[in-house]
């Protein structure tokens, strides 16, 4: 039977972003709420897992089970709460700092082992909830609060890093371009895997730089070259290393492989755990407590 499409306003969160007006995050919330809605997923089986920053307040703007993290922790949060109840569709949202700072070594992981996960960050290239400070994607070069000279570090590569891990699912949007981020992050959602969507996501109060009009202006679709297949993993490392004056978005790489979850042996067979027995069976418990002995 064809999926039951929900209008977007299923998920109106009680409570309104606080976001600065024109901040590229709002563009990613409706995004979300509207590949959701598309794929019919009810509010009670969707669940948005963040850490610290000002797109991790994103849990408190959707009606949807919601967890606001630690700082960097969203991912190993979210591949418990996956792993517990694979009923459930596990949205990660969160920012270059805290995904790609101190939480990459958990997203990296996590992308090898190929958790069912969708991991939408929101990449503003700056550290906006403390204002201002240079990220992890930050350019070189660049003025921030914290490198009123110019940062002296190389930024990360997000997308090659992930092409690099194994990511099943590689993408980057634009929160300029709902229609097309709103398609990226639906994929994401249907691939059998753990997915990465970096998003531009512009911050129009500390990051002057990486602006819309500074976006518009170079990005391209890679739907839109002809012959590009998101299958050729090489072709993926070649255009996630352009950068100047064009910068590729869409669908990098996929590649369905089963997820974590199907090959496990504790979790491929049987209801999820949350709906199990929790009371061990006596004789496989004597059996494992003998074995220690």
């Amino acid at each position: 039977m064809p999926t039951l499409e929900l209008p977007i306003e299923t998920y109106q969160g009680p409570v309104d972003p606080d976001w600065c007006p024109g901040c590229g995050d709002f563009g990613v919330l409706k995004a979300i709420k509207t590949a959701a809605g598309g794929l019919g997923i009810a509010p009670e089986d969707l669940l948005i897992v963040s850490g610290i920053g000002c797109s991790s307040n994103l849990p408190g703007f959707i009606h949807a089970y919601g967890l606001h993290g630690l700082h960097g922790r969203a991912v190993p949060l979210a591949t418990g709460a996956r792993l517990a109840n694979t009923d459930l569709t596990v949205v990660v949202a969160g920012g270059d700092g805290d995904g790609y700072g101190i939480g990459l070594g958990h997203m990296l992981h996590a992308m090898r082992r190929n958790v069912n996960l969708t991991y939408v960050v929101m990449d503003n290239q700056v550290y906006g909830l403390t204002t201002g400070q240079a990220s992890p994607t930050t350019f070189m070069d660049a003025p921030t609060k914290s490198t009123p000279s110019g940062s002296h570090e190389t930024p990360v590569n997000p997308v090659l890093l992930a092409l690099a891990a194994g990511c099943g699912y590689v993408a980057r949007g634009f929160s300029g371009d709902p229609a097309h981020l709103t398609d990226l992050i639906a994929g994401g959602i249907r691939h059998p895997g753990f997915a990465l969507v970096d998003v531009f996501s512009p911050c129009v109060t500390y990051n002057h730089l990486n602006t819309y009009p500074y976006f518009r202006e170079r990005v391209y679709k890679l739907e839109a070259v002809e012959g590009y297949d998101p299958a050729d993993l090489d072709a993926g490392l070649k255009v996630a290393r352009e950068w100047g004056e064009r910068i590729p978005i869409g669908l990098f790489h996929r590649d369905e492989r089963p997820p974590f979850e199907a090959l496990d042996s504790v979790l491929k067979d049987g209801p999820p755990l949350v709906r199990r027995d929790p009371a061990p069976d006596p004789a496989r418990f004597a059996a494992l407590v003998a074995a220690l002995a």
